[in-house]
This record gives C-alpha cells, sequence and structure tokens, in this order.
C-alpha cells in the first residue's frame, strides 16, 4: 500500500553536514535508511545561533538562576540565544510529524543529557535531563514522536516511532483533505493499532466520527487529532499486543489445521517470552490474511504501519527492555 510521506526533523549532523563542535559528522546506517521515506527538514542550533564550525563546546551548567547553557572556554552564556532559536524554529514548522535528534547533545539532547555543576573541568551531577533545544521541542510538541539516533537502535523503540510518523503523516493528508468518508475510512483502518495502544481512546474516537455532526469540520478533524495522536503517545504493552494478534487470529481459527494454528500460537508465545519480535507474528498473520483474503484484516495498518523496508529486527542491546 502506498504510505505518507511523514515530514521529520533531524539534527543535521546526522548525515546532513558536518557541523559538529569538533567538524564531524555521524553516519548510521539505520538513520540513513529512514531518509527516503521522509520529508526531511534539518537544523543544527549551535551552528544557527552562531558558535561556528568547529567550536568550543558548550554544556549545561547548574547555577543560582537555574541551568544555563554556556560555552566554558570562552564564558560564554547562550541560553537566552538557543531559546529565541528554538522559538524562532519551532514556531515557524508548518508542518511535522516527529522529530530525530542527536542523542545526548546539551543542546538537541532529549533525555539523559548531563548537567554540570560549573564550568569548571569537574564530573558531572547525577542529574540528568534534555538539551536546551531538545527540551523546548518536547515543551512545544508534547505527543509528538521525539527521539534520538541512540535509541532508535533498539528495535521497541524504532518500531514505536515508525508506527507514529507514518500514522500521523496519513492523518495529516486525510485532514487536508477534509472528507468525512477519508476520515470514517482512516479510523476504520487503524482500528487495530487504536485497540493495542489505548482501547478508550478507540472507543472515544469512534464516538468523535460518529457524532460528526455536532462539531464543524475544522473541529472535527482537530479533535480526532488530538485523540489520536495522544493515543500513541505510549507504546502498546506486550499483552495489548497479544490481545490484538489474538483477536485477529479469531479470523482464522476455524480455517486453520492445527499444526499451523499451534506454529502461531508458538510464535507468540515466544514473543510473550521476548525471544523474538512483535514482527515474527505479524508476519505469520498477515500470511493468513494474504491466504484467505480476509479484506478487513488486510486492511488494518496494525500489520503494516510503515514500509516493509523499514521492518528490521537488528537490535543494540540497549535501551527500553521489551514490554
Amino acid at each position: 500500500m502506498p504510505f505518507a510521506r511523514p515530514t521529520v526533523v533531524f539534527s543535521k549532523c546526522l548525515g546532513f553536514a558536518a557541523c559538529r563542535y569538533n567538524g564531524a559528522t555521524i553516519i548510521e546506517a539505520g538513520i540513513e535508511s529512514l531518509k527516503p521515506h521522509f520529508d526531511l527538514v534539518t537544523a543544527c542550533p549551535e551552528a544557527e545561533i552562531g558558535l561556528g564550525v568547529p567550536r568550543d563546546p558548550v554544556r549545561l551548567v547548574r547555577t543560582p538562576d537555574g541551568v544555563r547553557l554556556l560555552q566554558p572556554a570562552t564564558g560564554r552564556d547562550v541560553t537566552e540565544a538557543m531559546a529565541d532559536f528554538a522559538q524562532s524554529f519551532l514556531s515557524g514548522l508548518w508542518r511535522v510529524d516527529g522529530f530525530l535528534l542527536k542523542a545526548s547533545s546539551p543542546s538537541c539532547g532529549t533525555r539523559d543529557v548531563k548537567v554540570y555543576p560549573s564550568a569548571a573541568k569537574v564530573p558531572a551531577l547525577g542529574q540528568r535531563t534534555s538539551g536546551a533545544f531538545g527540551g523546548a521541542v518536547l515543551g512545544h510538541y508534547p505527543l509528538l514522536p521525539v527521539e534520538d539516533e541512540g535509541r532508535l537502535q533498539n528495535f521497541d523503540l524504532r518500531h514505536h516511532f515508525l508506527t507514529r510518523v507514518f500514522a500521523l503523516a496519513s492523518l495529516r493528508e486525510v485532514a487536508g483533505k477534509g472528507k468525512m468518508k477519508d476520515l470514517v475510512a482512516f479510523h476504520t483502518a487503524n482500528k487495530l493499532l487504536l485497540m493495542a495502544y489505548h482501547q478508550e481512546e478507540l472507543h472515544r474516537l469512534g464516538r468523535i466520527v460518529a457524532n460528526a455532526q455536532k462539531r464543524s469540520a475544522e473541529q472535527l478533524f482537530a479533535d480526532y487529532r488530538e485523540g489520536f495522536t495522544r493515543a500513541l503517545s505510549q507504546a502498546p504493552r506486550r499483552t495489548s499486543h497479544t490481545n490484538v494478534l489474538l483477536h485477529g487470529l479469531g479470523y482464522f481459527s476455524e480455517r486453520l489445521g492445527r499444526e499451523e494454528k499451534g506454529f502461531f500460537l508458538e510464535t507468540l508465545e515466544a514473543y510473550r517470552a521476548k525471544r523474538v519480535p512483535l514482527s515474527a507474528c505479524l508476519l505469520v498473520l498477515r500470511s493468513f490474511v494474504v491466504r484467505f483474503e480476509e479484506g478487513y484484516l488486510a486492511s488494518q495498518t496494525y500489520f503494516s504501519p510503515y514500509p516493509d523496508e523499514l521492518v528490521s529486527v537488528s537490535d543494540s542491546g540497549k535501551g527500553r527492555a521489551m514490554r
């Protein structure tokens, strides 16, 4: 099926330009594979506020006035300059479906950024936080997918991120058309996805669609997008995926042989035991969908939430454990 192209903001140092503090760039195969599928917007906040390339490093420093973004070698405080850039850049984005930023950066980091007790050469504090620009992104877009390239090496986090950005891009296209029939089709195609992510929101969004006449078209799409984005903001638990997969199996339980059904249940148990990824179960169930020409399930984005060529089970072994 054709996929909408998500608009994603990348840190410019992630393979776009040699703009890191030391004049380097970062080339990572997993990130490079994503780029052909996205509409790309890039930014290097430190270069944008005039720090130059290469430049003396900046760091987050706890002061009596709060955490500041300082350049120890020069004594410059660029906190306000970064805040001004972030406000200007983020308010100027006319469309965006997600962010992929540089891990651990004092400007772009989204979490786990070191905070220091002073600008001197001293160990970092135990506190970790988001970078000056990354924190602004999280504050400005609290429900959008925001990740860093390090965490995206974890396949659960990658699946969650890709599912969200492609779903939000598709909804953005639907909203752009402004036709009720397209929103109904979108909601129908995403029922199993919503069942996995947030069953309460699934029912609430269903009521929004069913009572469309009570809202203006503009308010209808705005309310649906807000609820849909919120529904996808937290990754489903393993038990939620298991329930959806068993629900899908129910469409074929009378048509499968004992060994076929047993194989799927064994694969599902391996997923529950964290021995195989979710994609293994999805592929087996999708084979049943194709074999039995089950139209409703074939239309469900849950089984193919993003292009197949982006499916990967490689994993760094770091980051959040599979749920």
